[in-house]
């Protein structure tokens, strides 16, 4: 799998929470990703980042 480098606020994974009114992670990582993720070692880049692009569905219709 390559590591995608990317900022949360662009990753689909990243949503907005109603009952935490919060934007979380919805990405079930295990505890070595959440470990350098507490880290702060965001060098290494997220293995779970995908780009969100909500055009890609309408490109895909047409």
């Amino acid at each position: 799998m390559q590591k995608e480098q990317g900022s949360c606020e662009y990753c689909s994974n990243y949503v907005f929470d109603e009952e935490e009114d919060a934007y979380i992670c919805m990405v079930d990582m295990d505890e070595d990703d959440y470990a350098r993720l507490l880290q702060g070692r965001k060098s290494d880049g997220c293995p779970y980042f995908t780009y969100d692009n909500e055009y890609k569905i309408v490109r895909h219709q047409m």
